[in-house]
């Protein structure tokens, strides 16, 4: 007969003794191991107090922040709206007038001015105070950061708003790169996948995604360069039309998802990410294909705060980002931006806070503070002297 054993419950009874269950220890003042307080050492504390405030803070509210846009409002008269350098640089025979920059022929090479409108929606919104400087200089930064990848067609830069450049023989698409699945435009990722398309520019991408997800890999999603709009198409559609040939496609789009990874590296080492941008190639004289036109702008690319992505994404919220969106949305949600022929004006407190995001970018990518431009020269006049001096030792 088995003997049977009187075990505990699992879930005890109120009577039971549960101090019976738990074995004891004694312990004599000799063997107690009292836990070693350590002190913050002099230097240890002067470095937490110097710790930067988390980036979300710096963008949203600071007394730096306070001053540019102070500095913003005084300059709003004064933004470098349009420029006319060929009809006083006798070396300049054209002009082009781009949604953003002035592009002007200097025989073998281009003059290009980034001046301070604002486009969006294929057309100009408005013109923000700095804008061409933080955008100009913003891309220098990465040409010279990313010329191991691909070389570019800078030739100097003679002035805050200049650049001259290698004159190249244009592909006539924009290498769009992205890594989520977000956008408010007509050809931004987020509205064509909400509108059910599945298949856009030959990646397939599966149901079930949502608005500011981040893809598994980044994609490509090549547009062609319309006078009026870009137009979406495939990679087969560029070599079947002769835009590029297969090897010239293939070598560029691969420079351009190389050149995405690397920004986003970067960008990643300094609080942001960054969400998805464009390339624009050319080939130089001697065929080599070149990275020309601006490189992770704010124009060009969307940038949004890395440590409060997650949180804002599992809540449904917008991400925090640093790039013209916000002003997108304000124009989407007061008018029809594709189809109204005239637009409400851009307020005056958006208008500065998108010049304050456009410094506080630059100035968190390039690490380097962001110098004003000097009040005693107007910009016009200092850019036509810079230029003619720049020309006149090619």
């Amino acid at each position: 007969m088995a003997t049977q054993l009187n075990l505990p419950s699992l879930n005890p009874s109120k009577t039971l003794n549960k101090t019976s269950l738990i074995p004891s220890f004694s312990f004599s003042n000799s063997t107690i191991m009292k836990p070693k307080i350590k002190t913050c050492s002099l230097s240890l504390k002067m470095s937490l107090q110097q710790q930067p405030p988390p980036l979300i803070d710096s963008l949203n509210n600071s007394d730096y922040k306070d001053s540019i846009i102070q500095a913003a409002q005084a300059s709003l008269s004064n933004c470098l709206s349009e420029t006319n350098l060929h009809l006083s640089i006798p070396a300049l025979t054209s002009k082009i007038r781009g949604k953003v920059r002035d592009i002007y022929d200097a025989g073998n090479y281009l003059v290009l001015v980034t001046t301070d409108r604002q486009s969006a929606f294929d057309r100009v919104l408005a013109s923000i105070p700095f804008k061409g400087q933080v955008l100009n200089e913003t891309s220098l930064w990465w040409f010279d950061k990313t010329s191991h990848i691909v070389p570019n067609a800078v030739v100097s830069r003679p002035d805050r708003n200049v650049t001259i450049a290698k004159k190249c023989s244009v592909f006539p698409v924009e290498f769009v790169v992205r890594g989520y699945v977000t956008g408010s435009t007509d050809t931004s990722l987020w509205t064509v996948y909400n509108k059910g398309v599945r298949n856009y520019c030959g990646n397939a991408l599966p149901d079930g995604i949502v608005k500011n997800q981040k893809l598994p890999a980044n994609i490509l999603t090549p547009t062609t360069k319309a006078e009026d709009h870009d137009v979406p198409v495939t990679p087969h559609e560029i070599v079947e039309r002769g835009l590029m040939t297969q090897d010239e496609y293939d070598e560029t789009s691969q420079k351009a998802l190389n050149l995405f990874e690397y920004g986003q590296r970067i960008a990643i080492e300094h609080g942001l990410i960054l969400v998805d941008t464009k390339y624009e190639f050319g080939k130089g004289p001697d065929g080599t294909i070149l990275l020309i036109d601006e490189v992770h702008t704010p124009d060009s690319s969307r940038y949004w705060i890395a440590n409060t992505y997650e949180e804002r994404f599992q809540g449904g919220l917008e991400p925090d980002n640093v790039d013209k969106e916000f002003l997108r949305l304000w124009f989407k949600d007061h008018c029809n931006p594709y189809e109204d022929e005239v637009l409400p004006d851009a307020p005056e407190e958006l208008v500065c806070e998108l010049a304050w995001r456009y410094i506080f970018l630059f100035e968190t990518i390039t690490k380097s503070k962001f110098q004003m431009p000097e009040k005693e020269e107007p910009i016009r006049d200092r850019i036509c002297r810079n230029v003619s001096l720049a020309l006149s030792s090619l």
